[in-house]
């Protein structure tokens, strides 16, 4: 794990972020418990140890400068994506991570109890069924659906003053030609990510009611 270590320390400073002491050894615990959950869950498609660390910590470490305070909910959050790597570079955040697949949801509590995330915690449901006592200042979402659906599944899970964020790839004219009324983009953001040769964006969406900042 030498060279994922050299790699991720290359990509953050890439980035500019300043992260806590422990979080480079916790990153590099993460993918190891990544890779080997993955040779029998199937958690990601990507196998080799440096795509790991590019298209999904680097990328999901772009997002962390890009955050207003608040609680967090990861929709979908699969194999930690971005809500792990989140919950590493901000350890006093409050993060969950949502998912409805039970095997997915086991990986995510071993790896939230091994990384000693004492401020994240695992929720094993479906976006529009869940009903958390305490609404969320933001909803992210990596690969959960397009906007629209996003917006319609998980919107209820946004306190009237937060923001839901997707994170993309190409920037999404038709998904956002679709997004329903009672919601507005609010901002956008393209990402430079190091050591990841592709497109991505951030699209913020707040309910229409709320007043946007000039």
């Amino acid at each position: 794990m030498n060279q994922v270590a050299s790699l991720l320390r290359q990509g953050v400073a890439g980035m500019g972020l300043v992260l806590p002491a422990a979080a480079m050894d916790q990153l590099v615990s993460y993918l190891e418990l990544l890779a080997k959950w993955n040779r029998v869950y199937n958690l990601t498609a990507i196998r080799d140890e440096t795509r790991l660390v590019s298209h999904h910590v680097l990328d999901s470490l772009a997002v962390v400068g890009h955050l207003p305070d608040g609680n967090i909910v990861d929709i979908g959050s699969g194999a930690g994506l971005p809500g792990i790597p989140i919950a590493i570079s901000c350890p006093g955040r409050a993060v969950t991570l949502l998912d409805s697949n039970n095997k997915k949801s086991a990986f995510l509590k071993q790896a939230v109890a091994e990384l000693g995330l004492s401020s994240t915690r695992v929720v094993t449901d479906r976006a529009e069924a869940y009903r958390p006592t305490e609404l969320f200042k933001i909803v992210i979402t990596r690969a959960f659906s397009d906007l629209a659906d996003f917006a319609k599944l998980a919107g209820h899970l946004c306190a009237a003053e937060g923001v839901m964020i997707a994170m993309k790839g190409l920037y999404p004219d038709d998904e956002m030609a679709h997004v329903a009324a009672s919601w507005q983009v609010s901002k956008t953001v393209r990402l430079e990510i190091p050591q990841l040769e592709a497109v991505r964006h951030l699209i913020f969406l707040r309910p229409s009611s709320v007043t946007i900042p000039n």
